[in-house]
């Protein structure tokens, strides 16, 4: 299966699923994803404490909404 089919294959399987599934699985995404986020914060800022670390998140995905990476 080529990555055309399978994005084919993926897309049915979302549509075969309830609204609800479809919205914990970007749910479940985005907090792995904040997640992620807080990790590469904290490596990068290693004397950041857990408010500032926060505080950083919050601004990087305030900053996504404002150059419209956020739908």
């Amino acid at each position: 299966m080529n990555s055309i089919e399978s994005r084919r294959s993926q897309i049915e399987k979302y549509r075969q699923m309830s609204g609800n599934e479809r919205l914990m699985i970007g749910l479940r995404l985005h907090v792995l994803s904040c997640e992620i986020a807080r990790d590469q914060i904290k490596a990068s800022q290693s004397k950041a404490s857990s408010e500032e670390v926060a505080q950083e998140l919050r601004r990087r995905i305030s900053l996504a909404y404002q150059i419209g990476e956020v739908v």
